[in-house]
C-alpha cells in the first residue's frame, strides 16, 4: 500500500503561503476595522474624555476650595469653641471624659512595644484611660510577647487589658466590634483607634477631646498621618506623595464644607455612642472604618479633621505588601459604594448637596472614576490610537488635563517635587492593579473580602545588624499583568516610532520602563 502523506489528506483549495494567510489576515482586519472597530475606539475616546472632564473638575474644585479654607475659614479650633480641660487638683481627674485606647493587632512582632508604649505614654488621668490591646494574632510565641508587654505595663500602675478572641471572624471590624461589648468598657464615653504601628505624641487626647465637649453631634477627629519611613526607598516617597494630597487637600475639603469624610480606619477618636447609633463596626467589606464613617454621616453625626494633629506611622516598604494594601483600599470603597448607594439617595436626614457630594465626589469621582480613567486612557486607549491613527484624541486630553491633575495632586509634597514625573509613571502602572480591585468590588467577585494585613518592619530598617532580607520568590515577584503590559506599550512605542506622528513613544517607553520595574517586583528595593 502505498505510504499517504499529511498534504495528501489537505484539498489543494486549503493550501496557502504565508502569504496569503497573511493577506487573509489583513482584508479581514480591513473589513471590520472600519464598522467596528474604529467606532468602539472612538467611543472609547469620548468616555475616556468625560471621565478626565470629571476628575479634572474635581481637582480643579478641590484646589479652589482648599485656597479658600486656608485664606477665609475659620479654623476648626474656633468652629467648635475648643478650649482646654483643666485639670482640678480637688477633684481629680473627674472632669475628664473616661477614654478608651483600642490596638488591633495580628502577629505586629516588630512593632507591638512602639503602639502599646505610646499608647501608655498618653497624658491623661490614669483612673479615666482604659487601654485595651485586641490581639488576633495566630503566633503563640507573638501572643506570647504582647501579653508579657501588656502585663509589664499593668505593673506601672497603667490600665491596660490585653484581649483575645477565639476567631478572626470580621477581621478588624470584628476585633474592634467585640473589645466594645465588654463590660468593663462601658463608662467609657470617647474611643480612640491607632493600629499597631501608628504612635501618638503624648498630647493626643488633650488636643482631641476637648472638640467634643461643647459639640454634642461630633462623632470624629481624625488626625494626620506622618511617616517614620517615607525617606526609606522610592515606594515609600511614592505613597508620601499620594497619601499627603489625600490629607492636605481631600480630608480638609471634606471637614470644611460637609463635616464628612472617610475615616482612615487608625489615629482617630470616636464618640462611641455615634458608633452605637449608626449600627457598630461592620464586616461587609475590607474598609469598615469608610462604612461606619458613611453610617454615621447618614444619621446627621458631623467630623472634624486635623491637620496640625499628626500621629507617627509606618507605610509599606515592600511592593508585595503594598499591592495587598491597595487592592484592599481599592475593593472595599467600590463594594461600599454598591451596597449603599441606594440607601444614601433615599436617606432624608441629610441636606441633598451632602448626598450629591458622598455619592458623585467621594465615592464615584475618587473611588471609581480616578483609577479607571487613569489605567484605560493611558494605557490603553491612548497607545491603541497609535495602531488606528484614524482615531485621535485632542491634546487637550493627552496632555493638558493630566498636567494640571498632576501638578495639583502634587501641592502636598513640595519636597518630592523632584519626583512628579516618576510619580506619574508609577501611579499609571498601580492603576491597573487598583483597576482590577475595583472591579472586582462593583461586581463582587472572587477577591471581593480579600484582607492580607499589611507587613510591618518597625525600627528594624534603623537598626543596621537587622536588616530586612528581600529573597527573591517566583511568585511574589514575577506579576504577568504588568509585564504583558509593559511588552505592549514597548511593541507600540517602537510601532510609533517608526510610523506614527505624535511622538508617544517617548511617554510609552518610560512607562515600559516602570511597568517592567513593577513586573519583576523591585519597586521597593529602589532606594
Amino acid at each position: 500500500m502505498a505510504q499517504i502523506s499529511g498534504k495528501d489528506l489537505i484539498p489543494n483549495s486549503f493550501t496557502m503561503s504565508r502569504e496569503d494567510i497573511a493577506g487573509h489576515v489583513g482584508m479581514v482586519w480591513e473589513l471590520i476595522k472600519a464598522p467596528l472597530i474604529v467606532p468602539l475606539l472612538r467611543l472609547s475616546v469620548y468616555v475616556c474624555l468625560a471621565m478626565a472632564l470629571m476628575l479634572f473638575c474635581e481637582r480643579v474644585y478641590m484646589g479652589i476650595v482648599i485656597v479658600l479654607v486656608k485664606l477665609f475659614w475659620q479654623k476648626p479650633a474656633k468652629r467648635y469653641h475648643w478650649e482646654p480641660i483643666e485639670e482640678d487638683v480637688e477633684s481629680g481627674g473627674s472632669n475628664f471624659p473616661f477614654v478608651l485606647i483600642q490596638i488591633p493587632m495580628y502577629n505586629e512582632k516588630e512593632v507591638y512595644k512602639i503602639s502599646i508604649g505610646a499608647a501608655c505614654g498618653l497624658s491623661w488621668p490614669a483612673d479615666r484611660l482604659l487601654i485595651q490591646v485586641l490581639d488576633d494574632s495566630t503566633d503563640p510565641a507573638i501572643k506570647q510577647l504582647v501579653e508579657l508587654e501588656c502585663q509589664r505595663w499593668a505593673s506601672k500602675g497603667v490600665n491596660i487589658v490585653y484581649q483575645i478572641r477565639e476567631t478572626r471572624g470580621g477581621y478588624k471590624a470584628g476585633a474592634l466590634k467585640e473589645g466594645l461589648t465588654r463590660g468593663y468598657v462601658k463608662d467609657c464615653e470617647f474611643v480612640a483607634i491607632f493600629d499597631a504601628d501608628f504612635r501618638p505624641e503624648p498630647d493626643f487626647l488633650k488636643r482631641a477631646i476637648p472638640y467634643f465637649l461643647r459639640t454634642p453631634d461630633l462623632a470624629l477627629v481624625q488626625a494626620r498621618w506622618r511617616f517614620v519611613n517615607a525617606d526609606e526607598c522610592l515606594l515609600t516617597r511614592m505613597q508620601e506623595m499620594s497619601l499627603d494630597y489625600h490629607f492636605t487637600v481631600e480630608q480638609e475639603v471634606g471637614s470644611a464644607t460637609h463635616a464628612f469624610f472617610g475615616f482612615n480606619g487608625t489615629a482617630g477618636v470616636w464618640r462611641i455612642a455615634a458608633i452605637d447609633e449608626a449600627g457598630g463596626w461592620k464586616d461587609r467589606t475590607t474598609v469598615e472604618d469608610m462604612d461606619l464613617a458613611v453610617r454615621a454621616s447618614l444619621r446627621g453625626w458631623k467630623f472634624v479633621y486635623l491637620g496640625d494633629l499628626q500621629v507617627k506611622s509606618e507605610l509599606p516598604s515592600t511592593f508585595k505588601a503594598f499591592r495587598f494594601q491597595q487592592h484592599r483600599w481599592s475593593c472595599g470603597p467600590a463594594n461600599l459604594f454598591r451596597k449603599m448607594v441606594m440607601e444614601i439617595v433615599r436617606n432624608k436626614k441629610v441636606r441633598f448637596w451632602k448626598k450629591v457630594y458622598v455619592i458623585y465626589s467621594f465615592f464615584f469621582v475618587r473611588k471609581i472614576i480616578a483609577h479607571m480613567v487613569t489605567f484605560f486612557f493611558y494605557c490603553v486607549v491612548l497607545p491603541l490610537t497609535i495602531w488606528i491613527p484614524e482615531v485621535r484624541v485632542p491634546i487637550w486630553g493627552a496632555v493638558y488635563i493630566p498636567s494640571v491633575i498632576t501638578i495639583l495632586n502634587s501641592v502636598g509634597t513640595p519636597r518630592s517635587i523632584h519626583l512628579l514625573f516618576y510619580w506619574i509613571l508609577f501611579e499609571n502602572v498601580m492603576s491597573m492593579h487598583r483597576t482590577k480591585a475595583t472591579l472586582i468590588g462593583l461586581l463582587e467577585a472572587g477577591r471581593v473580602n480579600e484582607w492580607v494585613v499589611t507587613e510591618k518592619l518597625g525600627d528594624t530598617l534603623k537598626n543596621k545588624s537587622k536588616k530586612p532580607r528581600f529573597t527573591f520568590k517566583i511568585g511574589d515577584r514575577l506579576h504577568l499583568l504588568e509585564l504583558g503590559f509593559a511588552a505592549f506599550l514597548f511593541v507600540t512605542g517602537c510601532y510609533d516610532f517608526l510610523y506614527g506622528k505624535n511622538n508617544y513613544f517617548v511617554y510609552l517607553w518610560l512607562q515600559t520602563i516602570t511597568f517592567f520595574i513593577a513586573g519583576f517586583g523591585y519597586i521597593g528595593t529602589i532606594v
